[in-house]
């Protein structure tokens, strides 16, 4: 497991593995979040780091009683996959 930081601020969960940044970028809105972009680069990619972030957003998510949007193919992929976060869903 990775440590993952909240930057309320720049709407990002973020973390460093292998001195490269990952990151889950959202937008807040009225009792929601919207997930717009999953980034990992490549030189990290493969070990799962995408789908840490994505889990730690709606567990963020589910514990502000926000919905998700999920706008990001990735996070919409995730949500689909892991239907214990399907009621957090817009």
């Amino acid at each position: 497991m990775t440590t993952i930081h909240h930057d309320a601020f720049t709407h990002r969960f973020s973390t460093e593995v292998d001195d490269q940044i990952a990151y889950v970028e959202y937008e807040p809105g009225a009792g929601s979040i919207a997930i717009t972009h999953t980034i990992v680069p490549p030189e990290i990619g493969g070990r799962g780091i995408a789908s840490e972030l994505v889990r730690f957003a709606l567990e963020y998510a589910r514990e502000q009683g926000l919905k998700v949007d999920p706008q990001c193919s990735y996070a919409e992929t995730w949500m689909r996959r892991h239907p214990e976060f399907e009621s957090l869903r817009t």
